[in-house]
Parts: C-alpha cells; structure tokens; sequence
C-alpha cells in the first residue's frame, strides 16, 4: 500500500469518526460508538460486528426456543470475531448501555460476570 492510499485510508477513517462523535453529542449515552472511536475502528469491522450480532441474535433465539440454556460457543464465537483492540466486556456493557442486541448480551453479560 503506498503513502496516497493510505492517507485517503486514514482520512476515510476520521471522517467516520467524525460522524460517530456528532451523534455522541446528542447522545452521551451511545457507549459503543465511544469505544469505536477510542480503540480506531474502521466503519467495515463496526459493520461486521452488527452483522456477525444480528446473525448471533437470530441464533440465540432459535437455540432459546429449542430449549437451550447454555450459550458459551455464541459468546465464544462473538469474542474470536471481534477486533483485536476491542475488550469483549466493555463491548457487553455498551451494548448494553446503547441498547444494542439486549437480550443477546444480556446472556453474554452472565458469561462475563462469572469471570470475574
């Protein structure tokens, strides 16, 4: 990659970032985008990981009405996924805080507490 492309990368990034931060100025409470901003993520990998959340969501409620009770591979699967620079219970506690994917992380969030 030379210099050119990867300026116009970097610029693309701040732009984005750029549009997260006007929101959190409506919004203080739009935790996730903090750590999206905080930890340079790039609009593709935020967009991954609402797809990869949507896919999981689908799934915990499928596994939910069969009768299911224990979710680790999901947890498992989500935290492999994420960007390495993304810490997977403050991913959990803002999407909880934001209301994102609830009762997917409302599960996630049992995980994380037995952890600890």
């Amino acid at each position: 990659m030379n210099g050119h492309e990867l300026l116009l990368q970097r610029i693309k990034l701040l732009e984005y970032h750029q549009k997260l931060l006007l929101k959190l100025l409506g919004n203080p409470m739009l935790e996730l985008y903090k750590l999206i901003i905080e930890n340079g993520i790039t609009e593709q990998e935020v967009e991954h990981f609402y797809t990869l959340c949507d896919k999981m969501s689908m799934e915990f409620e499928e596994q939910k009405a069969e009768g299911y009770v224990y979710f680790y591979p999901l947890f498992d699967e989500l935290s492999a996924s994420l960007p390495a620079k993304l810490d997977m219970k403050e991913v959990i506690k803002a999407c909880l805080k934001q209301e994102l994917f609830v009762p997917l992380f409302q599960e996630f969030e049992k995980y994380i507490n037995e952890k600890d």
